[in-house]
């Protein structure tokens, strides 16, 4: 049976300050013995041990001093091991967690299809028996886009297109909700995520542009699948390039837009007889019970109000250093949080 000899840190750790009793009984074996034991606390030694000694030759020899200057010595137990068995051990319900959002959110589009499009239950007409009156809503709130027609008529005069008098309040929702969708596309175009979606970001954000979270909520859950090695990242596209560089700008327009389509709601058009702040309320409260366009928008403010915090949180990577801090905590103020995103986003990365 081999035998090893203890370190003197593993001694250190299990007999500090134990006086030494000399296993040689010949004191003449060195003649600083006497100051030795008197100059400094020495370990004390098993029988077992002082045999494992002497067979390994040192009867009769000058013993080395014992000091307990050395380092203790480290677990023996790999780090990288321990470390290892815990991640495997989260993995398994980070995993079940991750399935369980994806399925709530297929869930949420199916719900959101037919709820919001097919199914007659939810305030105003569904797709299929949509009324002209709502048609024509529709096509005035986009001749009013970002309020370019108005701006155009009333501000500098051009007269080519007048634009549709419509209720104020009406087209501060369509542009408040429009402004933040046109700020998500920078930030689909940097989440490090992005190519698990196989399709065109371009498209998708296109046709979000139009029917907002209907092709964002399967992103979202398409984002959660498993990362394929195999597939590398692109090259960016034309917009993707032009959303992603200009992001600071995409950011000032649609934060703009978005705080221009809340005073427009509340004090736009005063001489059209659209009423007080009172009369304004009452009319959108009517208006989302009555138009299913109004109740999909309100649908897409609450989804936004949960898309954007994680999105960015994902994503804070592509922050500036020094700014990861502000962004953080703005990204769960609704609006804001990308308005902040999207002016501290690291131009110099490349997200291709």
């Amino acid at each position: 049976m081999t035998t090893v000899t203890p370190s003197p840190s593993l001694l250190c750790a299990t007999h500090p300050f134990v006086p030494l009793k000399p296993f040689i009984s010949n004191p003449s074996f060195s003649p600083h013995h006497q100051q030795f034991r008197e100059a400094r606390p020495v370990l004390a030694f098993t029988g077992r041990t002082t045999r494992s000694l002497q067979r390994k030759g040192f009867q009769g020899k000058p013993l080395k001093t014992l000091a307990c200057k050395a380092a203790r010595r480290k677990p023996t137990v790999s780090n990288t091991t321990t470390s290892s068995s815990s991640s495997a051990a989260a993995s398994v319900p980070n995993g079940n967690v991750r399935r369980l959002i994806q399925f709530v959110l297929w869930l949420a589009e199916g719900i959101y299809i037919f709820w919001l499009f097919l199914l007659p239950y939810a305030p105003g007409d569904p797709v299929w028996a949509i009324s002209l009156d709502t048609v024509n809503s529709l096509v005035g709130l986009s001749l009013n886009f970002f309020f370019i027609l108005p701006f155009m008529n009333s501000v500098v005069g051009i007269h080519l297109i007048d634009a549709p008098v419509l209720h104020p309040v009406s087209e501060g929702l369509f542009n408040f909700v429009i402004g933040w969708t046109f700020m998500f596309a920078p930030l689909l175009f940097t989440d490090s995520k992005r190519d698990r979606y196989k399709g065109s970001l371009d498209v998708l954000w296109g046709f979000q542009m139009f029917l907002t979270n209907t092709f964002l909520i399967p992103y979202m859950a398409i984002r959660l699948n498993d990362a394929d090695a195999e597939d590398a990242s692109g090259k960016p596209s034309q917009l993707g390039s032009v959303m992603t560089n200009g992001a600071p700008v995409v950011g000032l327009i649609g934060g703009g837009i978005c705080l221009i389509s809340a005073f427009w709601a509340l004090f736009g058009r005063m001489d059209g007889n659209f009423g007080t702040l009172t009369d304004r309320w009452e009319f959108l409260l009517s208006y989302l019970g009555s138009e299913r366009l109004a109740y999909a928008f309100i649908w897409d403010i609450c989804l936004y109000i949960i898309f954007q915090p994680w999105l960015i949180g994902e994503n804070l990577q592509n922050v500036q250093k020094g700014k990861v801090g502000i962004v953080n905590y703005l990204r769960f103020v609704p609006v804001v949080g990308l308005v902040a995103y999207l002016l501290c986003l690291d131009l110099e990365e490349e997200y291709n």
